[in-house]
Formats: structure tokens, C-alpha cells, sequence
């Protein structure tokens, strides 16, 4: 009995000190806010409230830590909105009276603001779902630590599987959020050190239809998708549009999200989505996910909570099941948002514990509390942070350690991927050895990475150089019938210098005829280069063989057509001299260094030009790319780019038109020329009627042309045919007008030219006209000196008729003065005129009389007297 009393004694003062205890324990609050309620951004509360209650119940519970407080939390929803988060913190702080020592909180945006607020209050703040890279920046965020790891672990994973499968070119689309830019930044980053290149960033903030049709167009293959859930649903349903799932393309999404979330119907529904639930599926296909281990791999293992994470499930299942529409859920084996971030938000209550635990301790050392603490009394916050800084226990999302220079969690990362509805774990990474691991299968030792049909997709299309080239068919035809063309002229050349003694051949200058068949020879030469298969030749020789068409077309032009436009510019000289000045006024006679020096002008004007093209400069190989061609082959990621290899230079165009502008005068010219000496025939040049017609044929095919192929230069085919199609006939109608009439009168008449005796018969007549024309001129001119002499008898006469009747006037004059002269001598004695002895008369040829004699007597010898008739 005694026994008894005493054992019931025992328990009531057992269960007293237990009573005092619990009544003696001192109350720590948390300031929580957890995204429940809002339509946009992740609203993972729904899930990792219920855990973190579900961590405060297991902490209190234990008598391990803290064993003189019991936490509580004051939670409020913060709808995953920055704004709103921060009035839900002023609430806590301002309008509830309860001390708060850390705040815990959940989405990106909302923790951003927080922490960079929670300083100001001297505050550690604990985030267990913001991945935001942003946060890692510790001048901004002294007091922040997250149990969910920075969403920059995801992107050494993506890396290095990128490497894995050898992509280079890699695409984003991102929502407007800033933990996405982080995110994308710091992937920029890491891909840069790897020498891959993110080729295209795409941002949107609502809808998403623009920027994936731009990922089509610029052929976006590896896609990187950074967005909240409810906006990777829209994504998606756009992929689905687009075409952009399937072999070819591959898709890396963020790895929280809910396993269901591409074909939740009730989702699509109350979110309008426009794509069926089978639609998304297709879409979704083979896509990839990384996601930091969120969940213990050993789920039997016991975690440090006393738990192992099977248990911490049921539990937390059991939990939320409560509400009826989370039970509604996992009846339908689904999930609430955030349900895969619950064991962060478990592990981030179970840190906090410790860390206070800590805390706590270090205090009571020195005669202090975690009662002491305030929003003004940094250095017991600093005693929490450096406790914080050393936390490391094994929880439910796995072993659980914060960075000391950036807060940040460490985790491995999982790589996981849908095959039909379901995710595969195909993949590990461990961040601290830079290690990536593949999982294979346990049967065929084969990686568990699905492509569709068994092949590793691209990371962009690959393009084929279609090089187009002038077809055989055409080109080897052409070359045929230039080099029978060569062949021609050279035996016409040999013709024409065997028969040059024939009036034939004598008459229309051979020396020009030759030239004429050396430009022949050029042009036809110049077809050769001119549709060579560019990819026969060597790129070193490939300038040679772009100035080569140039020289020869240049040189061999100059030589042909310029040798018959010097043929009829001389006949049009001979035709227009002889209508003004007669055909005996003029030199008729052609001289053919004459010919031959026009011609040598033309190609020194052409040389010139082309040596300065050819330094000033230069052509070269230039590329035109077309549009691209799908392959026939479907399972082929090939498209094929047609590309002609062309001559070109800087200046290209100025060239061609200077050379367009001067041989077009010259071809203007030659056809006004061969038009106005279209009716005349010259002897010095026989085949002049012949050359015209030539130069019409020429003229008229260039003309045409030069236009034509400048505007299909873009078909290959079609240019060189109709290039050497004119080259041939212009070349071949020159020949066959102006020396197929040669040979075949030659051949006709071998021994004897019938001309050539009507040449001598004609030579006679006009040496005879020569010498009528000479009588007859002689004739005139003797009638004309008759005449002249004739007219000059009379004058002389009548001169000698009016000289005798002078002479006797004067001769009377005379005799009377001599008389009155010498009566007046006589009175003077001085002087005497003797008239008949001493004045002697003489005539001029003129007619005049003159009368010269001494004066008798005078005083000098040199007194003489004249008399003038």
C-alpha cells in the first residue's frame, strides 16, 4: 500500500515539475510570410506552411534544444507579392506587440524585399523558397540565409550537360522577374567560360506569343525556359503552336515545379489556356528540368529531426489532408503548389532552432538571453547570424549548410526528364566537384536519356553550302562549240594570209581580217573561264581565273569589233569626202598602218582601263547566299543554302558602268556609221556592206545583253548560257559574214579570179579617162594662155598706135623747143640744145617714150634733160 501512495506521490510530482516547466518556458516569435492566395508567381506556401508548422511542433517537442523556449510563428500570406510582403512585415513588426527574432519567407520577389528591409530592424532573415541569384550579394543581403539553393546551382548543371551533348549555341526565354534576369546573367557567365554562346534572349512579362515566335524564326534549338509555373503553361501551349517540340529541339525548364503542371485540367482551365491537356503533353515531351535536391535520397535514413523523410511526407500528408481541397488533391494523386519546397521550409524552422539553440547558449555564458534582444540590439543579432553561418545538420531535404560568404545553400543538383507523363531521373550534379553523373539502366547499361528517334538533336540547323554551278550540261556544249569556233578562225587566219594576193581577200586589208579573228579567238576563249566549276578551282587561283573572262571579253572586243569599226569609219570617211569634195579631190588609197594604229588605240584605251581596275581594284570571289532549302529528308536537321561564287570588286558596279559607257558609244557609233554606209561601196575596201551588217548583229546582241544578265545574275544557268549563247553568235555571224563570201568565191575560183581581169579592163578605162581628163585640162589651159596673149597683141598695139601719134607730137614740141631755145642761147651766149645729135630716145616695156640728152654747155658735165611720152 505504502508502495503504492508512494508511487502515486511520485507521479504527481513528476507531472508538477512538468506543469512548472512548461509555465516557466519563454515564448520566441517568428515573423513568417507565406505565399498562399495570389494568381501570379509561385505560391508555394500552400504546401510549405503546413511543414514549417509541422518543424515548430517537432522542435518544440524536443527537449534537446531550447529547452527553456518555445517558438511560435506569426504567419501571414504575402501572395508571393513584393508589396503586399512588405505591409505584411509591418504588420508583424509594428502592429503585433510579440518580439520578432528572424523572419522566414518564401518567394523570391517578397525575400528580396525583406532582407534588404530586415537589416534596418537587425533582423536574420531565413528564406526557404527564393532562388533569386541576386540574393547571393552579400553587401545587399548581410542577414540572409535560404534553405532553397540559388537558382545559379541549376546553371553549372545546364553547362555542363551542354557540353555533354556538345551545344554551343544555346537560346533564353525568361519571364520579367528579377530572379529569372539574375539567373540568366550569371548562366551568361558561366556559358561564356565554356565558350558557349547564349545567341538569343527573350523577355516577356504577360504573354508569351511574340517572344517564342521569335525563337522560331531566329531557329532556336536549345531552349533554356526561366518563369514561374502558371507562366510555363502559357509557354507551353505556345511551343505547342509553333511546332517547336519534337527531335529537333530540346527544352530545359526549372525543375520545382509540380510534376503535373503541364496537364493539370483543372489548371488549363481556370487559367484559360487554349491548348487541350493532350496538346501539352506532345508539347511537353522530352523536356528537361534541374532542380536542386529538395528531398533527402535516403528517404529511410533518419534525419536529425528524428524523422526520415517517408515519415515527414505521411505526416505533412495527413497534415494538409485536413482542408479539403488538399485532400480532394491527393486523392487524385496530385499535389499542392510548393509541396516539393516543403522540406526547405521544414529544414529552414529546424536551422533556425539551431541556430538559436546556439544562441542561446553562448549567452547564458555571459550572464545573458535571447530575452535581451531587440530590434536595437545588433550584437545579439550578430551572435544569431554567426550561429546561423555554422549550422549543419543532415535534414529532409538533405545535408543542410549555409555559405559563409553568401548565405546560400549547398546542394546537389538533380537532371530529370519527361517521358510521356512521367519525370526520369536521368542525371546528378554535385556543385562541389564539379562532377555530373548519369544514371543508366540497370539491364542495358544505357544512359536513361530519351531522344526521340535515337538521335542527340542540334543546337541549330545545320546549313550545307549548296554551291551552285553552271551545269554540265550547258557548259560543256558551250566549250564545245567555242573551241570549234577557235579552230575555225585559225583556219580562216591561214586562208587569209595564204590568199592575200587575191583581189578578194587584198582588198578588204587582211592584216585588219586577222585581227579581226584574234578578238574572235579571245572572246571565244573567255567562255572557258567564264563557266568553270568554281569549285574545281583552287581558292589561290581563284582571282586568276575572275580577271581572266575580264581580259579576254576586254582585249578580244578591242580587236574584233574595233578592226571592222575602223573598216567602216574609213568608209564613211572615203564616202562623205567624196560627196563634198569629188571623188578626184581625194585620196582614195587606204593605208592600213592607218587601220591599224585606230585599232591599236582602242586596245590601249582598254588595256589601260583594266590594268587599273585590276590595281585600284581588284576582283574577287564574293559569296550570294539565298534563301534556305529544307532537306527531303524529315529526319535530317539539314538545310541546304544555295550560294554562287561570283567575281566581284569594291566598286563593282562604277566599273561596269564606265565599261558599259564606252564600249556602248563605240557600239552607238559603229551602228550610225554602218547605217550611212549602208549604200556605198568602196573598191579599197570590198567587204565594207559585209562588215556592216556584222557590226548590226554585234552591236544590236550586246546591247540586249548587258541589261538582261544584270538582272538574272542570280540564276547561274540562265546568265552563262545566255552570256557565251551571245559570245558564240556574235563571234560565229562575224566569221560567216565577212569571210564565209571569201572562201567560198575562192573555192569557187581556185586558178583564176574573173574580177581580177574586170579589175584590169576597168584600170585601163579609168587610166584612159586619167588621160582624156589631162588632154582636156591642157586644152583649156592653152585656150585660156591664147587667149590671154591674144588680149595682150591688142593692147601692145594699140600702145604702138598712141606711141607714134605721141612721138610725132612730141617730136614737133621738141623741134619748136629746140628752136626757142636756141634763139634764146643765141641773145645769152651762155647755151645751145642740139636736138638732133645729142638727145637719144629710148622706149620702155611699158610703153613710154623717153627722151635723154646733155645740155650743151652746161655748167657740169651731169646736166642732162629727159622728155617722159
Amino acid at each position: 500500500m505504502w508502495a503504492t501512495v508512494g508511487l502515486v506521490v511520485l507521479c504527481l510530482v513528476v507531472i508538477c515539475e512538468a506543469g512548472a516547466e512548461k509555465v516557466v518556458k519563454k515564448q520566441i516569435y517568428l515573423a513568417g510570410t507565406f505565399p498562399i492566395s495570389g494568381s501570379e508567381g509561385w505560391q508555394g506556401g500552400q504546401a510549405c506552411l503546413p511543414a514549417a508548422l509541422l518543424a515548430l511542433d517537432d522542435v518544440n517537442k524536443n527537449t534537446d534544444i531550447l529547452k527553456n523556449y518555445h517558438i511560435n510563428l506569426a504567419a501571414k500570406d504575402d501572395e508571393c507579392d513584393s508589396g503586399l510582403g512588405a505591409y505584411r512585415l509591418y504588420e508583424l513588426i509594428y502592429q503585433e506587440k510579440d518580439q520578432k527574432v528572424i523572419i522566414i519567407s518564401g518567394c523570391s520577389t517578397v525575400c528580396t524585399t525583406l532582407a534588404e528591409a530586415a537589416n534596418q530592424w537587425n533582423l536574420v532573415t531565413v528564406c526557404y523558397g527564393a532562388s533569386s541569384p541576386a540574393l547571393s550579394n552579400r553587401e545587399r543581403f548581410p542577414t540572409l540565409f535560404r534553405t532553397h539553393p540559388s537558382a545559379t546551382v541549376h546553371n553549372p548543371t545546364r553547362v555542363n550537360v551542354f557540353q555533354r551533348y556538345k551545344w554551343t549555341r544555346i537560346s533564353v526565354i525568361q519571364e520579367a522577374e528579377e530572379v529569372f534576369v539574375t539567373t540568366l546573367d550569371d548562366l551568361e557567365k558561366e556559358a561564356k567560360k565554356e565558350n558557349i554562346e547564349i545567341v538569343n534572349r527573350q523577355i516577356f512579362k504577360d504573354n508569351p506569343e511574340a517572344v517564342v515566335r521569335n525563337l522560331k524564326h531566329q531557329d532556336a534549338r536549345i531552349i533554356v525556359g526561366l518563369f514561374y509555373a502558371k507562366t510555363a503553361r502559357k509557354v507551353l501551349c505556345e511551343i505547342y503552336k509553333n511546332k517547336m517540340f519534337g527531335p529537333k529541339y530540346v527544352w530545359f525548364f526549372i525543375g520545382w515545379y509540380e510534376d503535373d503542371w503541364f496537364m493539370d485540367q483543372e489548371y488549363l482551365k481556370d487559367e484559360a489556356i487554349e491548348c487541350t491537356q493532350d496538346q501539352m503533353i506532345e508539347a511537353a515531351q522530352g523536356h528537361f528540368t534541374t532542380e536542386a535536391l529538395m528531398w533527402n535520397q535516403n528517404r529511410k535514413e533518419q534525419t536529425y529531426s528524428g524523422r526520415t523523410v517517408d515519415q515527414f511526407e505521411q505526416a505533412l500528408r495527413e497534415s494538409m489532408a485536413k482542408e479539403k481541397k488538399y485532400k480532394e488533391m491527393f486523392n487524385k494523386n496530385k499535389t499542392p503548389e510548393g509541396f516539393l519546397e516543403a522540406p526547405l521550409a521544414y529544414d529552414a524552422v529546424w536551422a533556425i532552432a539551431l541556430a538559436l539553440n546556439s544562441s542561446a547558449a553562448f549567452l547564458e555564458a555571459q550572464n545573458q538571453s535571447l530575452d535581451s534582444y531587440n530590434y536595437d540590439n545588433k550584437a545579439v543579432a550578430d551572435i544569431i547570424q554567426d550561429n546561423m553561418e555554422k549550422v549543419k545538420f543532415n535534414g529532409i531535404s538533405g545535408s543542410v549548410a549555409f555559405s559563409e560568404t553568401t548565405g546560400d545553400r549547398m546542394a546537389w543538383t538533380m537532371i530529370e526528364q519527361l517521358v510521356d507523363t512521367k519525370y526520369t531521373v536521368v542525371g546528378y550534379y554535385d556543385q562541389r566537384t564539379d562532377n555530373l553523373t548519369w544514371n543508366t539502366d540497370a539491364t542495358t547499361g544505357n544512359e536513361l536519356v530519351w531522344w526521340p528517334k535515337g538521335k542527340i538533336p542540334q543546337d541549330r540547323t545545320i546549313i550545307k553550302s549548296d554551291i551552285k554551278t553552271v551545269a554540265l550540261t550547258i557548259y560543256i556544249p558551250m566549250v564545245i562549240i567555242s573551241v570549234i569556233g577557235i579552230i575555225l578562225a585559225l583556219i580562216l587566219i591561214i586562208i587569209n594570209n595564204k590568199f592575200n594576193y587575191r583581189r578578194i581577200i587584198q582588198h578588204s586589208h587582211p592584216s585588219c581580217n586577222n585581227l579581226i579573228l584574234t578578238g574572235t579567238i579571245l572572246c571565244l576563249l573567255a567562255t572557258i573561264p567564264l563557266g568553270m566549276n568554281t569549285r574545281w578551282i583552287p581558292e589561290g587561283l581563284f582571282p586568276t581565273f575572275c580577271a581572266a573572262p575580264k581580259w579576254l571579253l576586254h582585249i578580244g572586243f578591242s580587236l574584233g569589233y574595233g578592226s571592222m569599226f575602223t573598216k567602216i569609219w574609213r568608209v564613211h570617211r572615203i564616202a562623205t569626202h567624196t560627196k563634198t569634195k569629188g571623188e578626184d579631190k581625194i585620196k582614195t588609197q587606204v593605208v592600213p598602218w592607218k587601220l591599224w594604229s585606230m585599232v591599236g588605240c582602242l586596245v590601249a584605251v582598254d588595256v589601260l582601263f583594266v590594268t587599273i581596275w585590276q590595281i585600284v581594284d581588284p576582283l574577287k570571289k564574293e559569296i550570294n547566299a539565298f534563301d534556305t532549302i529544307p532537306s527531303d529528308n524529315e529526319d535530317e536537321d539539314v538545310e541546304y543554302q544555295p550560294e554562287i561564287w561570283v567575281c566581284r570588286s569594291d566598286y563593282h558596279n562604277v566599273w561596269l558602268g564606265l565599261t558599259y559607257g564606252y564600249k556602248g558609244l563605240l557600239l552607238i557609233l559603229g551602228l550610225f556609221l554602218a547605217y550611212e554606209t549602208r549604200s556605198v561601196k568602196v573598191k579599197q575596201i570590198n567587204d565594207s556592206r559585209l562588215v556592216g551588217m556584222s557590226i548590226y548583229n554585234v552591236a544590236i546582241l550586246c546591247i540586249i545583253t548587258a541589261p538582261v544578265t544584270m538582272v538574272i545574275s542570280d540564276q547561274q544557268n540562265a546568265t552563262f548560257a545566255f552570256v557565251a549563247l551571245a559570245n558564240v553568235f556574235c563571234c560565229y555571224l562575224s566569221m560567216a559574214l565577212v569571210f564565209v563570201p571569201k572562201v567560198v568565191f575562192i573555192v569557187q575560183h581556185p586558178g583564176h579570179d574573173p574580177r581580177e581581169r574586170e579589175d584590169e579592163d576597168e584600170k585601163k578605162k579609168q587610166e584612159q579617162e586619167m588621160k582624156l581628163k589631162k588632154i582636156l585640162k591642157e586644152n583649156e589651159e592653152l585656150q585660156k594662155d591664147i587667149a590671154e596673149k591674144d588680149r595682150k597683141i591688142d593692147l601692145l598695139r594699140k600702145h604702138l598706135a598712141m606711141k607714134k601719134e605721141i612721138a610725132e607730137r612730141e617730136a614737133k614740141e621738141a623741134e619748136r623747143l629746140a628752136i626757142d631755145t636756141a634763139r634764146g642761147v643765141a641773145q645769152n651766149g651762155n647755151c645751145r640744145l642740139r636736138t638732133s645729135i645729142d638727145v637719144k630716145r629710148t622706149e620702155s616695156l611699158r610703153g613710154i617714150t623717153v627722151f635723154r640728152g646733155q645740155i650743151p654747155g652746161s655748167c657740169s658735165s651731169k646736166d642732162t634733160l629727159e622728155s617722159y611720152l
